[in-house]
């Protein structure tokens, strides 16, 4: 049994512990063999010396990654402790995964197995599917796909889209002019890109149509040739809408679509033609499925209970 004590440094101690401290709770729970205390920016830690090496090395991961990422959530810290107690080769969990460096030098990145899962399947197949739950970086991984693809002058624009139904059928029936009425629907896509772009290098991506947001009905007719595609929310489409997106492709483009099967907001009449797709689709070369679940979840930790007690509660 031996004692060590850890100044943390560099960053203000509040961070580490997390409000109310909430991310020692976390270090406690992660490490049971270990004695913990706190008082300042101190930490006192009692042990098995093999266990407190390890901590002390989970504690110094934390620090660097809290030191380049302002906004960090429980989640975060979970999935960083987690990391650093499954890795064998001594590599630190916030070194891994990177897309690309975002707002501010912020390290965005693949954050879960599944999510790196997507990153290595898009770097293989120019069409994916990325189905998962509410939560789980598909919609977050994809644009920042995307945004290393046009960076890396891999493709000559961006284009994000969604079915647009989460307020009823007809767009007409919100006020405003056009861009009133859809940015409602493409918000999640805005956020995103504005965790990743400078925002005047966002305004004259979108002025120059470098990068485009647009609903899904606007993609009929055309060509996506040279560009990163990507349908949000495609457990939305129809089986006609899937159909024309789809068939949209053109050279040297990529495409994610990304769904959530538990969430269909489509009309009583209306079918979803995610699942068809997959179905039809899943013996075609060059197309790849990535299939995320509550582990990946990376919003609050309890978004990954909840998704738990609902499908509990759909398979009783």
């Amino acid at each position: 049994m031996v004692e060590r004590k850890y100044l943390i440094e560099g960053i203000e101690h509040s961070r580490f512990f997390g409000p109310y401290n909430s991310h020692f709770k976390i270090y406690k729970e992660k490490y049971p063999n270990l004695k913990l205390s706190s008082r300042g920016d101190k930490i006192t830690i009692k042990g098995e010396e093999q266990h407190v090496i390890e901590f002390i090395t989970a504690v110094e991961s934390i620090v660097k990654y809290l030191k380049i990422n302002k906004n960090v959530t429980l989640g975060d810290i979970e999935r960083l402790v987690i990391g650093e107690e499954n890795s064998k080769n001594g590599e630190s969990q916030s070194d891994k995964g990177i897309i690309i460096h975002g707002q501010g030098g912020k390290i965005i990145s693949a954050r879960t197995k599944n999510q790196q899962e997507l990153v290595d399947k898009v770097d293989k197949n120019d069409l994916v599917f990325a189905i998962g739950p509410a939560g789980t970086g598909k919609t977050y991984t994809a644009v920042a796909l995307a945004v290393r693809a046009l960076k890396n002058k891999e493709v000559k624009k961006i284009v994000l889209c969604r079915p647009a139904v989460e307020a009823g059928e007809s767009l007409g029936f919100l006020p405003g002019d056009m861009k009133d009425k859809v940015d409602p629907y493409l918000r999640p896509l805005y956020d995103a890109l504005g965790d990743m772009i400078p925002r005047e290098k966002y305004k004259a991506y979108i002025e120059k149509g470098i990068i485009e947001v647009a609903p899904l009905a606007f993609m009929r007719g055309r060509t996506l040739k040279n560009c990163f595609a990507i349908l949000d929310e495609g457990q939305n489409a129809t089986h006609t809408q899937l159909k024309m997106f789809l068939t949209r492709m053109g050279p040297t483009s990529k495409i994610i679509i990304t769904g959530d099967l538990s969430q269909i907001d489509l009309p009583a009449r209306a079918k979803s033609g995610l699942a068809p797709a997959l179905d039809m689709l899943r013996n075609v070369n060059g197309i790849g499925v990535v299939r995320l679940n509550e582990n990946d979840v990376v919003r609050h930790h309890l978004v990954k209970e909840i998704i738990r007690a609902y499908q509990q509660y759909d398979k009783s």
